[in-house]
């Protein structure tokens, strides 16, 4: 009976839990536990900078006491100008923590370390860096301040962005959606990855899959403005939708070595988006639809079997590399051509540096250049001209990076494909 005892106790002990068994898992783990640990110190010891919060919290008030018109919500800082989801997410955090600095650094302080989680998620899952290289998303000193320091709501908008890609992972398209169109409800800048994204789509699903798809986004951008769309629907759409707005050249950290004149001028705006429609459809010429004979060729292709009689048809699996290579590089061609980007901006793209520049062709010394060389301008305050400079031909170097590295195979093999579909 012993003997038997032991050998129900024997297949226990060896089925120790995977992670463990993964040096890379069990490597992430720590880096979380650590930075989660850093995070507390920083809250505990860092003076506190005020800078938009104030703001938030007026903005909130006005809609809390039942303020609909998007015009009347101001704060010391103007006017406000995100989707109303903004208002939804300050405003719980507003009850919970009775608008005080403190309390609201401690839920950060658990909003960054969900964020860093998703991210190594994402990072271990594609497993395109080296195990050692995973510490790298836990060693800027700005995004650190932009999280825990600052309380920005770009925080809340790119960890929700990480889950939406997180699910892509998986191919859940339309969950992916919802999840991004909440993000997007957050902070406009999220759809950077629109144009990249919806190319993704147009791959993995029929035309059938990408309308519900998109109309699930849509939803969720109706029923979160609602309130709104129902009272002021001009005001709501022209204040949280204005994609002409004109930073101040003094807070930007790119772009600071144009004029100021030049700098808020129409032509050069006209221009940097020139140059960012080109460029994308470059990449998704040459580099993300290569296999499929180039971008035009594609869409034909895409038009053909929409208008077959086959539902199914057209319906691929995506390898999680291609996924992650098209969305990363898509934001970060936007991040380029973005005419201002302050401070709290950083956090649209870091995350998915390392990852940009394992996927070129450098060797690691250069890419470790190349990422310390990016910190080092964001960490320069105010901006100036130099790091301003510096910055934008480190930009141009990782693009060119990513430019001249092959392009892999996109699909999951057919056979697996089937099986995957069967199951």
């Amino acid at each position: 009976m012993a003997l038997k005892s032991g050998r129900k106790l024997q297949p226990s002990r060896s089925r120790r839990p995977q992670i463990f068994k993964n040096p890379k898992a069990a490597f992430a783990l720590a880096l979380i536990s650590m930075d989660a640990l850093l995070v507390a110190l920083i809250i505990a010891y860092v003076p506190y900078t005020k800078i938009d919060w104030d703001a938030y919290m007026s903005q909130v008030t006005g809609f809390l006491g039942g303020e609909r018109d998007y015009t009347n919500l101001k704060g010391d800082t103007g006017p406000l100008v995100y989707p109303a989801g903004f208002l939804y997410i300050y405003s719980a955090i507003r009850f919970i923590t009775g608008g005080e600095v403190y309390p609201a650094q401690i839920l950060f302080g658990i909003l960054y370390t969900i964020n860093l989680s998703i991210v190594i998620f994402i990072y271990v899952k594609t497993e395109v860096l080296p195990w050692w290289a995973l510490i790298f998303l836990s060693l800027s000193k700005r995004v650190h301040s932009i999280f825990v320091l600052r309380l920005f709501n770009d925080c809340f908008a790119m960890t929700l962005l990480h889950a939406a890609l997180a699910t892509l992972l998986y191919q859940k398209w339309h969950l992916g959606l919802i999840l991004f169109s909440g993000a997007v409800s957050i902070k406009m800048n999220v759809l950077l990855y629109a144009p990249p994204l919806f190319l993704l789509m147009l791959k993995a699903m029929n035309i059938y899959g990408v309308i519900s798809a998109l109309a699930c986004a849509a939803l969720v951008q109706i029923l979160v403005g609602l309130p709104f769309l129902v009272s002021y629907p001009v005001a709501y759409i022209s204040g949280a939708f204005n994609l002409g707005r004109v930073f101040i050249h003094f807070w930007s950290v790119n772009f600071k070595f144009i004029p100021e004149p030049v700098f808020v001028s129409k032509q050069f705006a006209i221009s940097l988006l020139i140059a960012h429609l080109g460029l994308l459809a470059a990449f998704a010429h040459y580099k993300w639809c290569r296999h499929e004979g180039g971008l035009f060729k594609f869409l034909h292709s895409k038009v053909i079997s929409a208008l077959s009689s086959s539902s199914s048809s057209g319906l691929k699996i995506l390898k999680e590399e291609h996924i992650m290579t098209t969305l990363f590089a898509g934001n970060f061609i936007g991040i380029v051509c973005a005419r201002s980007l302050h401070y709290q901006f950083y956090s649209w793209y870091f995350y998915s540096l390392p990852y940009l520049l394992w996927r070129t062709h450098f060797p690691t010394l250069l890419r470790l250049i190349l990422f310390v060389g990016v910190e080092f301008c964001w960490n320069v305050y105010p901006s100036n001209i130099y790091s301003s400079a510096l910055l934008l031909c480190l930009h141009l170097l990782i693009l060119w990076g990513l430019w001249s590295a092959q392009s892999q195979y996109p699909y999951v093999e057919d056979e697996l494909s089937t099986r995957k579909k069967e199951k």
